[in-house]
């Protein structure tokens, strides 16, 4: 079982630029066209929030046509930057992204997998929050299904990253604890997959591991100084593939967007080491 995670797409309505610099529908259409060369190709996709900028129905729009080529099925989750009512709007057939009104919350199965996603979302602030209707979704959905391998998918992270300014708007402390004392409880999860800090970060978490998956567009400056400024940089645009096997469980690789050349031999025809 193989899937890639990508997140935090941040599309805008046709032609306009995030911070007046980055064209994320272009970085998306060039992440589209490196997921459907993948071979091995992943069974799914999982997009970990912030899937377009304000919430309006003309970036989800804009997105569905962006998405429209990509050939691997895929799955939404909700970030801080998104809309719930008007994304439902606009991709009708994602039925489980669930009726107005309600939390964007479902399990899929994929195999021997069980993907969970979590709606963090706390409008109108940045940050995320997990009330108590939405842990014990979660801790039922956990308990319904104690031996498949799950992963749970949701965008803010629940622990701090050490970059300030993202840290101050990641999933609420008290929350976090609470979401932590759910899941320790439930050995079969796999990993907590996250977006929200656009870098790829890895930590324990309650018994198993959540990490961050970094965006196909801008980057979050890689600044751990007490007070560091907010910022963004045009690092590598990236993925991540996620390969479960029961043997291994979840082995994690980022991925580049771009072909940076190669691959290239280590050894020539005769089967001698290239020097």
């Amino acid at each position: 079982m193989l899937f890639a995670q990508i997140s935090d797409l941040h599309i805008k309505r046709p032609g306009k630029l995030a911070y007046r610099r980055v064209d994320t529908a272009t970085y998306l259409e060039r992440c589209v066209a490196r997921l459907n060369t993948l071979t091995p190709r992943p069974d799914f996709v999982v997009l970990t929030g912030d899937l377009v900028d304000f919430g309006a129905r003309e970036e989800y729009e804009h997105l569905r046509r962006l998405l429209t080529p990509l050939e691997i099925p895929y799955y939404l989750v909700i970030g801080n930057h998104d809309g719930r009512d008007a994304l439902r709007e606009v991709f009708p057939e994602h039925t489980y992204l669930g009726k107005p009104g309600d939390f964007v919350q479902y399990t899929a199965m994929f195999g021997p997998l069980r993907l969970v996603a979590l709606d963090t979302q706390d409008p109108p602030n940045g940050g995320g929050k997990l009330c108590d209707e939405r842990l014990q979704w979660l801790e039922a959905t956990l308990a319904s299904d104690t031996q498949t391998p799950t992963v749970v998918a949701m965008h803010h992270p629940p622990f701090a990253c050490g970059i300030e300014h993202m840290d101050v708007q990641s999933l609420d402390a008290s929350d976090a604890a609470k979401l932590a004392a759910v899941v320790r409880r439930f050995d079969n999860v796999e990993r907590v997959i996250c977006g929200h800090v656009h870098r790829p970060i890895h930590t324990r978490f309650a018994g198993t591991v959540a990490s961050v998956c970094p965006s196909p567009a801008h980057q979050v400056a890689l600044d751990l100084r007490e007070g560091g400024p907010s910022a963004w940089v045009l690092d590598p645009p990236s993925f991540q593939l996620h390969r479960f096997t029961p043997q291994t469980g979840l082995v994690s690789h980022l991925a580049f967007v771009d072909d940076a050349g190669g691959a290239h031999p280590f050894y020539d025809a005769a089967g001698k080491l290239i020097d």
